[in-house]
């Protein structure tokens, strides 16, 4: 699924702001798929602009299914410079897993074959998000 932004220059410029977009993507969904787990990807140019934000993913409770080829294969076509990941925890706990962290690592590995640069990984929960660039787990 597609989502475009109204304000199509919006930058993102700090992990507040993915927090902020995507708590009010959640907010817009019905109950029950709040409570699944949900994987996004952002697709920015090169001045951190966003092109579009994809749900590559929209799991169970505890988990979703990731892989490379999903995450970037609208990365290629749109000629995407760089890209952030999320996803929610359900759970209310925003700590990155060690799932998330081995995810993490194999997308970032893709990426820098690709040229399509992995900036951050942001965890969101109802109260707060992790950002793994700021937390040095990127």
């Amino acid at each position: 699924m597609i989502i475009h932004l109204k304000d199509a220059n919006r930058c993102v410029l700090s992990p507040v702001t993915v927090y902020e977009i995507i708590k009010e993507l959640l907010s817009a969904e019905d109950e029950v798929d709040r409570d699944k787990e949900h994987f996004w990807v952002f697709h920015l140019d090169v001045r951190n602009r966003i092109k579009l934000i994809e749900l590559v993913s929209l799991g169970i409770l505890n988990s979703s299914l990731i892989h490379p080829r999903e995450v970037f294969t609208r990365a290629v076509s749109n000629r995407s410079a760089q890209i952030i990941i999320v996803h929610n925890h359900p759970s209310g706990d925003c700590t990155p897993s060690d799932n998330d962290l081995a995810v993490t690592k194999r997308l970032k590995k893709a990426g820098e074959l690709l040229g399509i640069e992995l900036i951050d990984h942001v965890v969101v929960a109802e109260t707060g998000y992790t950002s793994m660039e700021k937390e040095a787990l990127l």
